[in-house]
């Protein structure tokens, strides 16, 4: 059972806690390869919601 990641809306200190807590569960028995493999997916979307979003600006701010 993956462990439930709840943010509130304010964004607050113990919101970063949480997340850092949620990684451990989710990450501590994968293997190094899988790790790296998460991480790369997690920034891959990152990244992608980052453009999207700049693109998005722009279209609005013209």
């Amino acid at each position: 059972m993956e462990p439930k990641l709840d943010i509130s809306p304010d964004f607050t200190i113990e919101d970063i806690k949480k997340i850092r807590e949620y990684h451990y569960e989710v990450t501590k028995d994968m293997t190094t390869d899988e790790r790296r493999a998460f991480y790369k997916e997690g920034t891959e979307k990152a990244c992608k919601r980052m453009a999207e979003l700049r693109e998005e600006k722009k279209r609005t701010n013209k």
